[in-house]
């Protein structure tokens, strides 16, 4: 937990974010925190991480996403996929607040590359592995969402925020290909996203993605600066607030 901690402050400080360790979770700025859940029947090097956007509202929304590292021994491993998750999800997420164009591309709902209803922010994708190059080519001049977006319609559940995560590659004869949204995997989006022609080479190469679909943008945008206002009339938050939140979503 700690090496994960550590690496979430260290990361989120790549974005110019400032996030110090609060107990059980990272706090941010504003009402934004990141939380760590154990990530089951996988090996090491395997983590869920949740973007809160408004800690202490338990029915708030959190951006849910597994991700997974390589290394040598666990904590590189560990390292390592907090900075996969910075470099896409993350990413995506302060594109969201702070809409400068900075950290990710926007799409409106009409626009090529979106979907139907949704205002869809995509992070920088992440192309690793051994001759990625024709890849990453493809990668770059292909857009994932709407080859996927009848699929993912029917799981976007939360009427704020949904994440949808792209996973695929590999190799010829042992590929991958796999679509989570909101951290759980959906088997019609991953079919149709094995079906497209990305290139699949003789050395292992993958590709990670994230897209956030938010309902409304404007609602969400600049919630990380909302502390200064909250300080100014309540006071500062305190630990009793995040020892709430932590409790419920242990009951969940």
């Amino acid at each position: 937990m700690k090496v994960i901690q550590r690496s979430v402050v260290r990361e989120m400080a790549c974005l110019g974010l400032e996030f110090q360790v609060e107990g059980s979770v990272v706090r941010g700025p504003g009402t934004t925190a990141v939380a760590v859940r154990e990530h089951g029947g996988h090996g090491e090097g395997h983590v869920d991480l949740g973007y809160v956007l408004r800690l202490g509202e338990g029915e708030g929304p959190v951006v849910w996403d597994c991700t997974a590292g390589l290394g040598r021994t666990e904590e590189e491993q560990l390292q390592n996929a907090v900075r996969m998750w910075r470099t896409t999800t993350a990413s995506a997420v302060v594109e969201l607040l702070e809409r400068r164009g900075v950290h990710g591309e926007h799409f409106g709902p009409g626009a090529v590359g979106g979907v139907a209803g949704w205002h869809a922010i995509q992070g920088p994708a992440c192309v690793f592995g051994f001759r990625s190059g024709p890849l990453g080519d493809w990668v770059a001049e292909h857009q994932l969402l709407p080859a996927v977006a009848d699929a993912v319609l029917p799981y976007l559940t939360d009427p704020a925020v949904n994440g949808v995560k792209f996973f695929f590659g590999g190799r010829e004869g042992d590929e991958v290909a796999e679509v989570r949204v909101n951290g759980e995997p959906v088997a019609a989006a991953s079919a149709a996203l094995r079906a497209m022609p990305w290139p699949r080479g003789e050395r292992l190469a993958w590709v990670r993605s994230f897209v956030l679909l938010a309902a409304d943008p404007e609602e969400l945008a600049g919630i990380e600066r909302l502390v200064t206002a909250r300080r100014a009339r309540w006071g500062a938050p305190g630990t009793a607030l995040l020892r709430r939140w932590v409790r419920q979503q242990q009951q969940r």
